[in-house]
């Protein structure tokens, strides 16, 4: 009889962490690499820890400049190793984003798969903390259109240290997104060694419609998309609203939006609807950034007015 895994309630960033440490120790190929990684911890307090215990070679605090740090890890994952690197807000990866996408992404398929390119980005997004525009922007859509990259999106505890640990293990480049709204977000983690399959949706809430009995589809993969959980979805429901954080035009729920129609055309009853950021850089202005983010309300109000009741009821 199989024994039940025992769960403990842990931060999101102390999952993160988690899975940093168990994968360094089962495989002396990792290193990770970023800004303030080492003696800091990491900007978010990730990797706190993890210089004393591996040392610098292997926790290697790097200078301010994202294109040579995606560089080396590039070349050290063709050589053979397993980089992490951390940078330290998604809109900083847009200096490295030629090295992304014009290596990290294209080499495994210019060298018919003789080099593998086994790398994390870990790229931390989202708004919420008044860091202003350089620094609050979800670009997702920036990577999930490149193919020869995984572009995932934990939202959970439990699935942040699954879901690295399996991308560690990837033999492709993963950019692997965190939002810093979660990173103080507690939920139960599995004990021991788990991993978390990428490239799966995961269905949070069952219902029949969206309505009062919505069902909440968690997409955890930007590329690729899971699309049977969101299909069986839509033709259970006959409707659908399509939800991010960062900008809707050209953007993730865009292109769901786009598949959507496609496959499920015949069982909708009413237009697919989206709702995303406002059309701005974030602001620094507290009041203004709250109100450039999609909030509950927001999606309630998008849902009644799907179904055909009044937004205000």
């Amino acid at each position: 009889m199989a024994t039940a895994v025992k769960a403990e309630e842990k931060l999101y960033r102390v999952a993160l962490r988690e899975a940093l440490n168990e994968e360094m120790e089962r495989d002396d190929s990792i290193f990770l690499i970023g800004e303030d990684i080492g003696k800091f911890g990491g900007a978010y307090r990730v990797t706190d820890g993890l210089l004393d215990k591996y040392g610098p070679q292997r926790v290697v605090d790097a200078p301010i400049a994202e294109e040579a740090i995606v560089g080396t890890a590039i070349g050290a994952a063709m050589l053979g190793l397993r980089p992490v690197v951390e940078m330290m807000t998604i809109n900083f990866s847009l200096i490295a984003y030629d090295q992304i996408v014009n290596n990290a992404a294209k080499i495994r398929y210019m060298f018919g798969g003789e080099v593998k390119v086994p790398m994390v980005i870990r790229m931390p997004g989202g708004a919420g903390h008044q860091l202003s525009a350089q620094h609050s922007h979800s670009f997702e859509v920036l990577y999930g259109l490149i193919p020869g990259l995984l572009v995932v999106a934990p939202t959970t505890p439990a699935d942040a240290k699954g879901m690295l640990k399996s991308a560690i293990r990837s033999d492709n480049p993963v950019m692997f997104l965190e939002s810093m709204s979660l990173y103080n977000v507690k939920g139960e983690v599995p004990a021991g060694d788990y991993t978390t399959p990428l490239g799966k949706a995961a269905v949070r809430r069952n219902g029949s419609d969206v309505d009062i009995d919505a069902e909440v589809i968690d997409l955890r993969s930007i590329r690729p998309i899971d699309w049977e959980p969101i299909v069986d979805s839509v033709r259970k429901t006959s409707r659908c609203v399509v939800v991010e954080e960062g900008w809707s035009t050209y953007g993730v729920t865009a292109e769901v939006a786009a598949g959507v129609q496609e496959r499920c055309f015949d069982y909708l009853d009413a237009p697919i609807r989206r709702l995303g950021g406002a059309q701005v850089p974030m602001p620094y202005n507290q009041q203004l950034e709250r109100a450039s983010i999609p909030t509950s309300e927001d999606i309630k109000r998008l849902v009644r007015v799907t179904v055909g009741r009044n937004p205000n009821a």
